[in-house]
């Protein structure tokens, strides 16, 4: 079986990645391959860099507030490309309240703070979709 191949991405102009590198550490720990693409990432950077990775997962972590414009522009630009098929899954600092609205966008889960890796582990195994 091939090893699920992980894009972990912070959009928009976050500073802080602890979150995120916890996460990559502990989706390669389960045997997942990960690819971080660093700080302050356009939507649209996002969207190449997981076309040209030919990833299953796409992770964003946004902690800046603006998720609510972040999350959907780059589900948007996944499907205007042809790789609306890449399961996307958010995390960080998102209020309860806004979790509805991301997964009506096309974010299949929304990890919060206290969500355990292997919950997210779990999660990801359980929803990727193998397609090769």
């Amino acid at each position: 079986m091939e090893k699920i191949r992980v894009l972990v991405a912070k959009p928009g102009l976050d500073g802080h990645d602890r979150g995120a590198l916890i996460i990559a550490q502990a989706l390669r720990d389960a045997g997942m391959e990960v690819i971080y693409t660093g700080l302050r990432q356009t939507p649209a950077q996002i969207v190449s860099a997981a076309i040209d990775e030919d990833v299953d997962v796409i992770g964003i972590s946004c902690l800046s507030g603006a998720h609510n414009e972040l999350f959907p522009e780059i589900v948007r630009l996944l499907r205007e490309q042809g790789a609306g098929d890449i399961l996307i899954v958010g995390g960080g600092v998102i209020p309860d309240e806004d979790i509805p609205f991301l997964e009506t966008q096309g974010i299949s889960k929304v990890f919060t703070p206290g969500t355990t890796t292997a919950e997210t582990i779990e999660f990801i195994r359980a929803n990727v979709r193998k397609e090769r």
